[in-house]
């Protein structure tokens, strides 16, 4: 969630809770050992407790109404581009002839993924989820991870709380 490129964003949620009730959360064990380097997980949490803070939560360690659970994905892909040069040429008569040449670049790059969960601590039910991919910048300043974590974040608690 580090790079330039456009994030792509989504949400699911249960119909059948009510989120009007959830007023306190704490973070799952799991999203505290979230499998990134320790930098870029804390840089998470903080956007993810700034956006529930936003939202109307307060952080507690004791007897939460949910439990943000983290999880993060990533996926290398390849991309092919193909150009090109020369080609055919007509004549006078009807005929064409000439040669081209065809180079192909592959571009590989890796897709990171941010799922956020939030759960129900009576019933330890997933009652939303929202995720964001994105292209990941290796090479991004730490300012830049802050500014397209913290974005990214952001832009996933756009869809919360859901609309019925």
């Amino acid at each position: 969630m580090t790079s330039c490129s456009s994030l792509q964003i989504g949400y699911d949620y249960d119909k059948q809770a009510d989120f009007t009730k959830y007023k306190t959360f704490n973070f799952s064990q799991d999203a505290l050992n979230l499998p990134v380097d320790q930098l870029n997980r804390d840089r998470i949490l903080r956007a993810v407790e700034t956006e529930m803070t936003a939202k109307g939560f307060t952080k507690t360690a004791t007897n939460p109404d949910v439990l943000i659970d983290l999880q993060v994905k990533a996926k290398q892909e390849t991309e092919a581009t193909a150009t090109n040069t020369g080609g055919m040429y007509g004549g006078r008569y009807g005929f064409a002839g000439g040669y081209g040449t065809t180079s192909i670049n592959y571009y590989q790059y890796t897709v990171g993924s941010l799922f956020i969960n939030m759960v129900d601590m009576k019933t330890e039910r997933i009652v939303w989820q929202g995720r964001g991919s994105k292209t990941i910048d290796e090479d991004a300043s730490p300012s830049k991870r802050d500014a397209n974590i913290s974005a990214g974040v952001k832009a996933i608690y756009t869809k919360y709380p859901p609309k019925p």
